[in-house]
């Protein structure tokens, strides 16, 4: 959930019937399929396959059916997130999310508030959703600061249904789980006789068992959830047990708290995702508001866990950086994993819907969507998860839009994910080529050689014939107005350098004509690699982090400029920048209207160049790391 608040029902007044609704939601669709035709990018989000919703769309989460298709449930309402009618749909497909057959009311907009559905399918076929639903008909619920909250819909009773038919319809009776009381739970405002929670990570099944999450809440207040810690449910009996009543859950960790934050981080340890690893051990990832998410390994089937920590690339290595966001992680046929996530340092500041107010809200910066793979390596603290450098999965070309919730599905060789950016979900195809080089990239040692314009090694002249760099827009023939087409292309520079020892900086590659059209890349005094981009209306400049370089021994270097999300990223020996301990994000933005920084048709080399490779697109960063492992050319 982003948090959206309902400070009061005036927000919700304008509602629209059901007819209405159904016009204006296949016109919507209509345009915005016409639209995603024109987008020449797999990765932009109006690419995907449209999800129907009633107008607030959230967690579109799928499981494959026994008869082929899938089943999706999303948490639906004709207002914004937590208003009244918020309530639990399912649909199915059976083309991959092309076309939908009509939603099925699990609860009906009419009645209490039902949010957060996920799905668990067992051996038999059966199909369960389990969701929060607002039983006892609650209308506020107090802060911890004396205030009071309208949403009302991260409480009440953990429910489920199930279908026998593969989500064709769901049975009539919804059935409570119990849920153990924590610490968390009896310090609330209510004493615990009213509690908080929500769930938005997949079942899975380990062995016997059948795992669930939940994400208790301690506390509302500032940022809406003020405190938060995850716990699990495990059933020993739903994976055969067909009566509903005799279905059993256990509440875990052991104890009276459950997983948090590493020691002296913050009050928020939410959204927890889960998985198994081949020896049986459990992996946890979740979300808080320190910069960083939090993790931790299972060795006993959830009763106890590690101490919670950081989430790290490798097991005690550089930290993965990301906001108070959904991330999830999944297990592949393959036996790797792919996760998602935002590639930043983002932290909690202010307010909850500041930014309706012209701030930063807490739940900010989550486009584009980052996507990594991990694999198992065996450690002295037994089996653990290390992970690739992440790939730019899905971005929109608007920065403040947010996508998040996603689901993966793997059909026929091929990948899905879903997201939502909370009135449209959508259904995405993975590109194969995003996903063949993460499942590789640990291992590879090739050299991109499409689209490679130029390659100079060994002895360099000062100056080198500079290829044609490609437009990123251009001006439509067509139109009367001659307004924009956006080309989304780019380019990537890839150098080897060895810069002296206490050499100051210094010009690295200069295409600049006398007019300051063109490229400098430098290094500067701050230890970085900076790139400068003018096309004689504008000018954009980002750099790598700080201190990555090493002197007098050759250093690799990719800088890329990707003009389908207006990025532009630096991998430095085979990492990619991620803002390190000095900023926010390691990776930067240029303007839609930068056109093309071809300036000089020479391009003058410093002399800390060893090498040069220009592509005339952008390398993926899995592409940027092969490079570094294929070393320096003789």
């Amino acid at each position: 959930m982003s948090g959206s608040v309902l400070g009061d029902r005036r927000r919700t007044q304008h509602w629209i019937t059901p007819m209405k609704y159904a016009l204006i939601l296949s016109s919507l669709c209509l345009y915005l399929q016409m639209a995603a035709a024109q987008v020449p990018d797999p990765r932009h989000m109006a690419n995907g396959r449209i999800i129907p919703s009633e107008g607030y769309a959230d967690q579109p989460y799928i499981v494959k059916a026994d008869d082929g298709s899938w089943v999706c449930v999303i948490t639906t309402g004709n207002g914004i997130e937590g208003a009244p009618g918020q309530h639990v749909v399912s649909m199915r497909t059976s083309n991959q999310g092309r076309s939908w057959e009509k939603p099925v009311d699990l609860e009906p907009a009419n009645g209490p508030e039902a949010s957060y559905a996920v799905l668990l399918k067992v051996p038999s076929g059966r199909i369960y959703a389990f969701y929060n639903h607002n039983t006892d008909r609650v209308t506020e619920v107090k802060r911890e600061d004396k205030g009071a909250y309208k949403r009302v819909d991260s409480l009440g009773h953990y429910v489920f249904k199930y279908s026998d038919d593969h989500g064709k319809t769901w049975s009539s009776q919804r059935y409570d789980v119990p849920v153990r009381e924590f610490q968390s739970d009896r310090n609330n405002v209510y004493g615990g006789r009213l509690r908080f929670f929500w769930n938005v990570g997949r079942p899975l099944i380990v062995g016997s068992n059948a795992i669930l999450t939940l994400h208790k809440v301690g506390a509302m207040g500032n940022g809406f959830f003020a405190q938060s810690e995850g716990a699990l449910l495990r059933s020993k009996n739903i994976l055969t047990e067909q009566d509903p009543k005799r279905i059993t859950f256990e509440t875990l960790p052991d104890g009276d708290t459950g997983l948090r934050t590493p020691p002296n981080g913050g009050r928020v340890a939410e959204e927890q995702s889960v998985v198994a690893l081949s020896d049986g051990s459990l992996y946890c990832i979740y979300r808080t508001i320190d910069g960083w998410p939090a993790s931790a390994y299972s060795r006993n089937g959830g009763q106890n866990w590690t101490t919670p920590a950081y989430a790290t690339y490798s097991p005690n290595g550089k930290r993965i950086k990301h906001p108070r966001a959904a991330n999830f992680l999944w297990r592949c046929p393959n036996g790797m994993f792919l996760y998602w996530f935002h590639n930043h340092g983002g932290r909690f500041v202010g307010e909850l819907g500041a930014a309706g107010k012209g701030g930063r809200s807490a739940y900010d910066d989550r486009n584009p969507a980052w996507l990594m793979a991990g694999r198992e390596v065996i450690t002295p603290q037994g089996m653990q998860i290390e992970w690739s450098q992440p790939e730019i999965l899905i971005y929109d070309d608007d920065p403040y839009l947010r996508m998040s919730y996603p689901d993966l599905v793997e059909e026929a060789g091929k990948f899905y994910i879903t997201e939502t950016q909370k009135t449209i979900g959508r259904v995405h195809e993975i590109p194969a080529q995003i996903l063949d080089g993460l499942f590789n990239q640990f291992k590879t040692r090739d050299l991109a050689t499409s689209n490679l314009a130029l390659n100079v090694k060994g002895k360099l002249s000062p100056q080198v014939k500079m290829p044609l760099l490609p437009q990123f827009n251009q001006p439509n023939p067509k139109a009367e107005d001659r307004r924009i087409i956006d080309l989304r292309a780019g380019f990537s520079l890839d150098l080897w350098l060895e810069f002296d020892k206490g050499r100051a900086a210094q010009p690295v590659l200069d295409t600049r004509d006398s007019a300051g059209k063109g490229i400098l890349v430098d290094y500067t005094d701050q230890g970085t690699i900076r790139i400068k981009l003018n096309d004689g209306r504008q000018e954009a400049s980002w750099e790598s982090d700080r201190n990555l370089l090493a002197l007098a021994k050759p250093q690799h270097v990719v800088i890329t400029v990707d003009g389908g999300p207006k990025i532009i990223s630096f991998v430095v020996n085979g990492v990619l920048c991620d803002g390190g301990d000095d900023r926010q994000f390691g990776w930067g933005r240029f303007a839609s209207t930068l056109r093309t920084p071809n300036g000089s048709e020479m391009a003058t080399l410093g002399q800390s160049v060893q090498s040069l490779r220009i592509y005339t697109r952008a390398l993926r960063t899995s592409e940027a790391v092969g490079n570094f492992r294929a070393g320096l050319p003789l």
